[in-house]
């Protein structure tokens, strides 16, 4: 089987699996019930989630743009900006959410290499992950009374994980030792481009990376406001301590690329989770729909800016 027709395959795969999930999903909420949740919502929260979440963009592109000054990269703002809202378009269609990272590396343009572009993306990302986790610890002593002890566990280990990891891959030294003896390809040590690039992202400095981490805590602290203005606009009486808890967990398994854009099972997910805390299916599925408009509203505005860029000539300008 050639390489074309496999990925053709998966990704049917993932189309059939997001369109089972989500029939299993809404059977399970009620249809009528689901519908009746969304009429009724109150669009005043709801409208400014979104205007948070635009807000979320040039907040992400600052992070970046602090990042990649550090290795003497100069990108304009509004450069990173468009890159930010073109990486949302192709997050908000590809089966996993780094489709997105990919575009923004291959189209960095003027004043920074794919490595520098490639290297300040994986900080970028990873200290966003960090401070989720950190904010879900934070929400622990105040919600574990909430969880069942086993989610308690796996969000402590997913925190301790990032972290730990993350740490590791910043502080460079043991991860250039332990590859030294893999392939020239393979090796953060050497000089190909997957070293190169590990080079970059050792070189953000601890400097950067705090501030890329402050960014990501103002960033994540908005974002999880948004979502308390989501469960009020469904009438939904959850505490805010509750969605920083749930809301790492979804992101975390939306990282396996197992269905269209995490579509039906993000809605499990948060169908299982809002179930602890006494939340019906049917507003927990309302609840994780509106948190991925969120999404799919910058992705519309960012494949409207991606076309027009391509018709004006403007991607990956060198």
């Amino acid at each position: 089987m050639n390489p074309k027709t496999r990925q053709l395959l998966l990704n049917l795969a993932r189309i059939l699996i997001s369109i089972g999930l989500m029939a299993w999903v809404i059977s399970r909420a009620g249809l009528d019930k689901l519908i009746a949740n969304i009429r009724t919502a109150d669009p005043r929260p709801y409208a400014l989630a979104i205007f948070l979440a635009f807000i979320g963009i040039l907040l992400r592109a600052v992070r970046w743009q602090i990042l990649l000054n550090a290795v003497n990269a100069r990108v304009p703002f509004g450069r990173l900006v468009y890159l930010y809202f073109a990486g949302a378009f192709f997050n908000a269609f590809l089966p996993t959410g780094f489709g997105g990272d990919v575009v923004r590396v291959l189209e960095i343009g003027e004043g920074a290499t794919s490595t520098q572009a490639a290297g300040t993306a994986v900080v970028d990302r990873l200290t966003g992950f960090i401070v989720l986790f950190w904010l879900a610890l934070v929400a622990l002593p105040f919600g574990a009374y909430l969880l069942p002890p086993a989610t308690t566990l796996v969000i402590a280990l997913l925190a301790g994980g990032v972290t730990l990891g993350s740490a590791l891959l910043f502080e460079g030294r043991l991860l250039r030792w332990v590859t030294a003896r893999f392939p020239r390809s393979l090796s953060l040590a050497g000089d190909a481009w997957l070293g190169r690039t590990y080079g970059v992202i050792t070189a953000c400095g601890w400097r950067a990376v705090a501030g890329a981490l402050g960014m990501s805590a103002i960033f994540n602290l908005m974002m999880n406001f948004a979502g308390l203005l989501i469960a009020r606009a469904f009438g939904m009486d959850v505490s805010v301590w509750t969605l920083f808890l749930f809301i790492p967990v979804a992101t975390a398994a939306l990282l396996v690329p197992i269905s269209i854009s995490g579509l039906g099972v993000r809605e499990g997910i948060f169908v299982t989770l809002f179930a602890q805390v006494g939340v019906a299916a049917s507003p927990a599925v309302a609840f994780s729909l509106a948190w991925y408009s969120l999404d799919f509203a910058m992705a519309l505005v960012g494949g409207v800016i991606y076309f027009a860029a391509g018709v004006m000539g403007l991607r990956g300008r060198k």
